[in-house]
C-alpha cells in the first residue's frame, strides 16, 4: 500500500435497495430492486491535498465519503483510508478521520457551542484533563471563540458549518470528508469556509481535504486536483491545466463533456 496516499479505491460498488410501493408489493412480494450509487469507482488521493469530487446531485458523492468514513460498506471492490480496510479496520478508520457535516440533527440546539465540543471530546474518549485545551484549541482554529457560550440553536449556518469542522479536528485527524460544506450559506460565510479548508487546514497544517461539490467554481479554485463523477463513476480526474489543456477549452466544457459520457 503505497504511504503516500490518503484514500484509494479498487472498484468500489455500491448498491442500495428500492423501497417498493403498496402496490409494487402486492404484485412482485418477492422480487428484488436496487438502485446503483457506486459502480466501480478507480480512485487515488494524495497525502496533504485539496482533492475535490465535483458532480450533480445523485451522482455519488456522499455515498463515496460514507464509504471512506465506513458509515456504509460497499458491495464489491476495495476502498483504504490510510492504508487501513474500510471493511476490517473501520474503528481504527474512525479514530483518524474527520467528517464534518452541519445537519442540525448532529449537534444538540439546547447546549453551548462548548458544550456540544465538550460532548463529542467525551465520546472520542479524549482524557477529561485534556478536554478543555482541546476544545480551546478547535475553537481557536475556526475562529468561534466569541460564540462559545451561546446556544447552538442560535448559530448561523456559517458557524454550525465551522462547529463541524472544529468537532472533526478534536482527534486530530490528518483526512477531513466534507459534504457540500458551502451549500446554502452566503457568499461571505462560503469564501470564510472555502478558505478555511484550503488555505489553514491543507496549506499551512499539511492536512488531506477530501472535497465533495457541484460546485464548479469552487472546485477550479480550490482543488488541487479535480474528480468528476457521474452515474457513480469517475469521468476523468487531475489537475484544472490537464484537464483544460492548459486553458485551451473550460473546465465548463469538460464537465459537460463528462455528463454527457455519463448519460450514456
Amino acid at each position: 500500500m503505497d504511504k503516500n496516499k490518503a484514500v484509494i479505491t479498487e472498484g468500489l460498488v455500491k448498491h442500495y435497495p428500492v423501497i417498493k410501493g403498496y402496490r409494487e408489493l402486492l404484485l412482485h412480494p418477492v422480487s428484488k430492486k436496487q438502485t446503483t450509487a457506486l459502480a466501480g469507482v478507480d480512485l487515488e488521493v494524495n497525502k496533504g491535498e485539496c482533492f475535490c469530487l465535483l458532480g450533480p446531485n445523485g451522482a455519488g458523492k456522499t455515498t463515496l465519503i460514507k464509504v471512506f468514513s465506513t458509515l456504509v460498506l460497499p458491495n464489491e471492490g476495495k476502498a483504504f483510508v490510510n492504508g487501513l480496510d474500510v471493511e476490517k479496520d473501520s474503528k481504527k478508520i474512525r479514530g483518524s478521520i474527520g467528517f464534518a457535516i452541519s445537519e442540525e440533527r448532529s449537534f444538540y440546539w439546547r447546549l453551548t457551542g462548548r458544550q456540544n465540543l465538550e460532548f463529542y471530546a467525551a465520546l472520542n474518549n479524549i482524557p477529561r484533563s485534556q478536554r478543555k485545551t482541546k476544545v480551546d484549541e478547535v475553537l481557536a482554529l475556526t475562529q468561534l471563540e466569541e460564540a462559545v457560550n451561546l446556544r447552538y440553536n442560535t448559530y448561523s449556518t456559517g458557524m454550525r458549518q465551522m462547529l463541524a469542522f472544529a468537532r472533526a479536528l478534536l482527534i486530530d485527524s490528518q483526512i477531513i470528508f466534507v459534504d457540500e460544506p458551502t451549500r446554502s450559506l452566503d457568499p461571505q460565510a462560503a469564501l470564510r469556509v472555502r478558505r478555511f479548508l484550503k488555505e489553514e487546514l491543507v496549506s499551512k497544517q499539511g492536512r488531506t481535504v477530501f472535497w465533495a461539490t457541484h460546485n464548479l467554481d469552487e472546485a477550479q479554485q480550490y482543488g488541487d486536483r479535480i474528480a468528476i463523477i457521474a452515474k457513480g463513476k469517475i469521468r476523468v480526474i487531475g489537475t484544472v491545466d490537464r484537464l483544460t489543456d492548459g486553458g485551451e477549452i473550460s473546465l465548463q466544457e469538460v464537465y459537460a463533456a463528462a455528463m454527457k459520457k455519463g448519460s450514456v
